[in-house]
């Protein structure tokens, strides 16, 4: 799934954890004053012990969580140290860096919007049934001041991308999703350090993991933990794009971290790299030509003018990462729990497509492929075997499924025999 594919749109996996499709373009609001009933009930939302001292941090009213806080200044150094101590726990996680920004993204939803009226979410009905979550955070997380983001790179030791996808008889799954499911990984050290905080102080955590409206990587970009690269994946100095997001919604007002400059330039390299030419225009993604949409989000039959710009992609896309200049130093994570499992970055496509659904849920436990089903596992590798080469092995195995009994998995499959036939 990547919104990678990783980035990346998208509630769920794309091409990598991390995905949005709105455009670099943040203009700034002004805050509107408003007048409060008196009847309107106000209350503190967050609280900071220092010996035997209680500062008070905060104070909004119900019905507005977007006010700046109320602050004693003589609590904001034990905010500064607060934060300190939050980015040591996190790498301490394993988390690779981690900024701060506040819950508020004025701008977004007017470019959000933009991108739903044009149809370029495709079956992703979902961004547009939480757009208000999406655009206002603290909508989401009633009393967030603050959202905390986090980055876990991912890079496996893996066979050579550029080799497997010059090999069509061989499956390309995103480097993403060949290890464990990041949703799992993520979720359980961002839930560690939630609790860490809260132990060090009074205060609320949420926190999400591609797995709720959230704009992560809008938030991220704001929080200075990188810029918003033109194929509309977060971008970092150090890492590239090959990282997993997170966040943690929180209710204290800690110190913002500052937005970076972009470096992305006159470079056009993941426009000009994208199989399908889903990436319409710097900064925008049209999903519905996504080669991560297709093989992932996508429920239905895959256009017929796009299979064979799919090519032997399986499962996610990475080729507008690959060819980033960001990218070219990317280290292999040290994370176990995204190394390669069953041989997935080297398959042969016949082998794959000869697994029974049994096989299938077995070896994709606690992996992010489980979740789109053995339907669409087989209509992804029938589309695979129409652009590998005609040999005996491929025919073979595209036969043996012909008459299967999805509808769905048997037109791909008959428009792969009509290819390899021809």
């Amino acid at each position: 799934m990547a919104e990678r594919p990783q980035h990346a749109a998208h509630e769920r996996g794309f091409a990598a954890a991390q995905i949005a499709f709105e455009p670099d373009f943040q203009p700034r609001r002004k805050r509107r004053r408003q007048s409060r009933p008196k009847h309107e009930r106000s209350g503190f939302i967050g609280k900071l012990h220092v010996g035997c001292k209680l500062f008070i941090i905060g104070r909004m009213s119900e019905n507005d969580h977007l006010l700046e806080p109320v602050r004693d200044a003589t609590a904001l150094p034990h905010l500064t140290a607060l934060a300190a101590d939050i980015r040591r726990w996190a790498a301490e996680l394993g988390f690779s860096a981690l900024t701060i920004a506040a819950a508020d993204l004025p701008g977004a939803g007017e470019r959000l919007r933009r991108w739903l009226a044009a149809g370029r979410h495709g079956d992703m009905h979902y961004m547009a049934r939480h757009e208000a979550e999406r655009s206002h955070p603290a909508t989401l997380v009633p009393g967030a001041r603050r959202v905390i983001s986090v980055r876990m790179d991912y890079w496996p030791e893996a066979v050579c991308a550029a080799a497997t996808l010059a090999d069509g008889g061989l499956a390309y799954v995103s480097r993403y999703a060949v290890g464990r499911d990041y949703h799992k990984v993520l979720r359980a050290r961002l839930q560690r350090l939630a609790e860490r905080i809260g132990a060090a102080a009074p205060a609320h955590c949420r926190v999400f993991t591609d797995s709720a409206p959230v704009l992560e990587v809008e938030l991220a970009q704001r929080a200075g933990l990188g810029w918003r690269g033109k194929h509309t994946l977060l971008l970092c100095r150090d890492a590239g794009s090959f990282f997993f997001l997170g966040e943690i919604f929180i209710d204290l007002p800690l110190p913002l971290d500052a937005p970076v400059a972009g470096h992305c330039g006159t470079c056009e390299a993941c426009i000009e790299a994208c199989p399908t030419g889903a990436i319409v225009a710097p900064y925008t993604l049209d999903a519905r030509r996504c080669i991560s949409y297709l093989t992932i989000e996508h429920p239905g039959h895959i256009p017929e003018p796009l299979r064979p710009l799919i090519g032997n992609r399986i499962y996610g896309c990475d080729d507008c990462q690959l060819v980033c200049p960001w990218n070219r130093h990317t280290r292999p994570s040290a994370e176990a729990d995204f190394a390669v499992r069953h041989d997935l970055d080297r398959a042969p496509l016949t082998v794959l497509f000869a697994w029974s659904e049994a096989t299938f849920l077995a070896r994709t436990a606690g992996s992010a492929i489980r979740r789109i089903g053995y339907e669409r596992w087989l209509r992804n590798i029938a589309v695979a075997l129409g652009n590998a080469p005609k040999t005996p092995e491929v025919l073979t195995a595209l036969r043996a499924r012909a008459d299967e009994p999805s509808a769905l998995v048997r037109e791909h499959v008959r428009w792969a025999l009509a290819r390899r036939q021809a």
